[in-house]
């Protein structure tokens, strides 16, 4: 039987059917990097990603859930929570649900929650940790994995260059599977990044057709690193590869002359991880 204590009292849930209600509009708006910007908020899916957010300290502006997911336990326990930390709580037909989501099979559970970007200048690598550069990034999808895949890998945090696609997306979000919530994410620009390289005292390793040394190689436990990967089509421009302490080629076999972006990230990831593993092993 449900504990009825955790269930939001009646009129701290709006029901809304309609499309044209103004708080459904301004959700479904979203959509657009300009109202995420300007409100300082972003769209998430998922019961499970909302529960993690909630535990490492993300704000709820908004919870909505489907209509047929009234009564669950666990979405009555966070729409209890959204209330109680001032959040707006909305429970929505399915119609309105595809509308805000833009997909025929939306999770039951969707939540508007606050931005949160970290300063670069607040980021000061320590021995051991690995973070990952990324220059102008222009595929959600693969920012998204990246993000996923550097949480996975144990890294500390993405720092985006330049004119990178908005890690808040719908698309970005989704494919981070909830790694959003748990992977500190900054922005700055090629000069800000040059310059805080210099104060930071990390290993800057560039990926990079020109690259003369092999990622295998490489001592990723001497200095904290920063794994430094270029835009999908232009790779690293000049002025970041000079910058680098290290340019490393991914050496490959067959016909194709190059990785997929977050392929090779992972690449690189995995391997920082592995040299970090074995030196907590075996001291050498």
């Amino acid at each position: 039987m449900n504990d009825r204590r955790n269930t939001p009292r009646v009129g701290q849930v709006k029901e809304i059917t309609s499309l044209s209600n103004p708080i459904v509009k301004d959700i479904r708006a979203l959509s657009q990097k300009k109202n995420r910007d300007e409100s300082g908020t972003f769209l998430a899916e998922g019961l499970k990603l909302v529960i993690d957010a909630f535990e490492q300290g993300w704000t709820i502006h908004t919870l909505i859930y489907a209509k047929a997911a009234r009564g669950k336990q666990a979405v009555e326990e966070v729409a209890a929570k959204t209330v109680a930390r001032g959040g707006l709580v909305l429970e929505v037909s399915e119609k309105v649900l595809t509308a805000i989501t833009r997909r025929d099979n939306p999770q039951a559970v969707i939540a508007v929650f606050e931005q949160q970007l970290k300063p670069l200048s607040g980021i000061r690598p320590r021995e051991g940790e690995t973070w990952v550069a990324l220059d102008r990034v222009r595929d959600p999808g693969n920012l998204g994995t990246i993000i996923r895949t550097a949480d996975a890998a144990g890294a500390s945090g993405i720092i985006l260059i330049g004119e990178t696609v908005d890690p808040f997306s719908m698309e970005a979000v989704r494919a981070t599977m909830g790694s959003v919530f748990s992977m500190p994410v900054t922005r700055t620009s090629v000069a800000d990044f040059l310059a805080w390289k210099k104060r930071a005292g990390a290993s800057v390793i560039g990926t990079h057709l020109k690259g003369s040394v092999d990622y295998r190689t490489i001592d990723y436990k001497a200095r904290p690193t920063v794994i430094l990967m270029g835009n999908e089509q232009a790779g690293l421009p000049d002025e970041l590869a000079e910058g680098c302490d290290r340019l490393a080629r991914i050496p490959q076999a067959g016909r194709a002359d190059s990785l997929n972006l977050a392929v090779a990230t992972g690449v690189m990831l995995f391997e920082a991880r592995r040299h970090l593993l074995s030196f907590a092993e075996t001291g050498a």
